[in-house]
């Protein structure tokens, strides 16, 4: 695979301004991040330092914590100013952990996807009663937990082999193709969607 900080200077050379919520920008001290929302704003707080990243990304705009980073909830009202592609890097790790890899790897040929029924296969202890999730209960879970609204990544798995999502539009699945955009990708039903499913059919039981 690519090393990610090289794709990125390929990316950024070939107009790449986007990925997620994050609008990247040429700066003369290096490169800028903001929120796409924030275009055009000259009020924002400036942090200069990549490791400001991490707690941009922590909370949105009531203070709550982000438990999920590709959530369509980051806060505004901030840039970042960071000097290098190799810095900018890292900022974007802590915003969108693995999304650079991912999507190399997909270009590589090199990412599996999981389909959700060997993710619950996977699961012990007070998960392993996930296993017993429907599949009309799964496609509830899924347009409930990985809507656009909820999540930003696009979807690259399935219920099973041979069943496949209904409960989500096609948008979902079909990553943007233009060069402006650095796509967010789902190899994998997240921890928060097995913890739904647990709910879900612990709630059934009762």
């Amino acid at each position: 695979m690519r090393d990610t900080t090289a794709a990125l200077v390929d990316w950024l050379g070939q107009g790449g301004r986007r990925i997620g919520q994050l609008a990247i920008s040429p700066d003369p001290a290096g490169w800028e991040l903001r929120h796409v929302d924030d275009a055009g704003r000259t009020d924002l707080q400036l942090h200069a330092h990549w490791q400001d990243a991490r707690a941009l990304a922590n909370l949105d705009d009531a203070g709550a914590y982000r438990a999920l980073k590709t959530a369509p909830n980051l806060r505004h009202g901030w840039r970042l100013v960071v000097a290098s592609v190799e810095h900018l890097r890292r900022a974007l790790d802590y915003f969108y952990p693995a999304m650079l890899g991912m999507r190399l790897a997909e270009q590589a040929g090199a990412m599996t996807a999981t389909c959700l029924r060997e993710t619950l296969g996977r699961q012990t202890g007070m998960y392993r009663v996930t296993q017993k999730l429907t599949d009309a209960q799964a496609q509830e879970l899924i347009l409930q937990t990985c809507n656009h609204c909820a999540c930003l990544k696009t979807m690259r798995w399935q219920i099973a082999d041979d069943v496949p999502i209904t409960s989500l539009p096609v948008e979902k699945f079909v990553a943007a193709q233009d060069a402006e955009h650095w796509p967010l990708l789902c190899a994998e039903g997240c921890n928060l969607l097995v913890a739904g499913a647990r709910k879900v059919v612990k709630g059934a039981a009762e």
